[in-house]
């Protein structure tokens, strides 16, 4: 009964927020998460953390100024789900600008990865590509029950097939064979199955390998994608990339790393778009000690 009256709450709340203006709504987003900067909190400190880790060569103020930025993004982009899982498709259609260094199909004769990673914009990019084309998505259930619930419902609107991080491989090969595209992204720390330490802005990371093994199962090619919150509260811009040359390689830790290289050009494009709030560097490699 409780997660019933939350979720029913939650999205209420979401629905009005998608009825609001989306610069009124941005520009609320931003203020907030500017005034929430300002007092003590986990968020607060994992971000600065992963701030002075990653960035040594800022000054403290320059941190501080950077930090304030990106939180004020993050809690921007919890409100603008509004729009995004329960405005039309046509809404975000008029809000996302695109350029693909690919040609988009609803199938594709070679079995295609989309690899997103956490930006500010990563919802929005993946709800417009999903009312554009068929797509399956893999995703990592929440911990709140009752966001998740939302959040699954919502995401697969557009007819998108949510697959559970922990479903089984048969299923997402067997997607990838169809011609219908996956999405997933794996710059976060989900433990030290299937995972290499590898540099990430020169700290060890925990990284997944499991963008090289599917994509050498599924002999599928891997399609990075970045959205960016767009400036001057424009919208967005979904950038999809070419394909990866010679990848898999072959070597789980060589294709881990470059692509933490890549993730890491394009944060120093938009550093602040970049979801630091999530513990990057939860686990060390033997012999380290926490970071947090």
């Amino acid at each position: 009964m409780k997660n019933s009256i939350q979720n029913t709450l939650t999205s209420s709340l979401l629905r009005i927020l998608s009825a609001l203006p989306y610069k009124l709504v941005a520009r609320f987003g931003e203020a907030l998460g500017a005034g929430l900067y300002s007092l003590p909190g986990k968020r607060k400190r994992i971000l600065q953390t992963n701030l002075r880790l990653c960035f040594p060569e800022k000054t403290d103020t320059e941190r501080q100024h950077l930090g304030r930025a990106a939180f004020g993004q993050v809690i921007r982009s919890y409100l603008e789900r509004g729009t995004q899982w329960y405005g039309s498709a046509q809404t975000l259609f008029d809000l996302v600008q695109l350029d693909s260094a690919i040609e988009l199909k609803d199938k594709y004769e070679q079995p295609t990865i989309f690899l997103g990673f956490h930006f500010a914009a990563i919802e929005a990019g993946c709800m417009y590509y999903s009312a554009l084309h068929p797509v399956a998505s893999i995703y990592t259930p929440m911990s709140d029950k009752v966001t998740d619930d939302i959040s699954r419902a919502q995401r697969s609107r557009f007819g998108t097939e949510m697959i559970p991080r922990n479903g089984s491989a048969r299923e997402i090969l067997k997607v990838l064979k169809s011609g219908k595209p996956i999405m997933l992204a794996t710059d976060m720390d989900f433990g030290l199955r299937d995972s290499v330490f590898v540099p990430f802005f020169g700290v060890q990371a925990c990284t997944l390998t499991a963008v090289s093994r599917l994509a050498q199962l599924g002999r599928a090619r891997v399609v990075p994608f970045v959205t960016q919150v767009a400036p001057n509260y424009r919208g967005y811009k979904l950038s999809i990339f070419e394909a990866l040359e010679n990848f898999p390689s072959g070597d789980s830790t060589a294709d881990a790393l470059r692509l933490n290289q890549f993730l890491e050009k394009q944060i120093r494009l938009i550093p602040e778009q970049y979801y630091w709030v999530h513990r990057r560097f939860k686990r060390r490699p033997a012999g380290e000690a926490p970071v947090y």
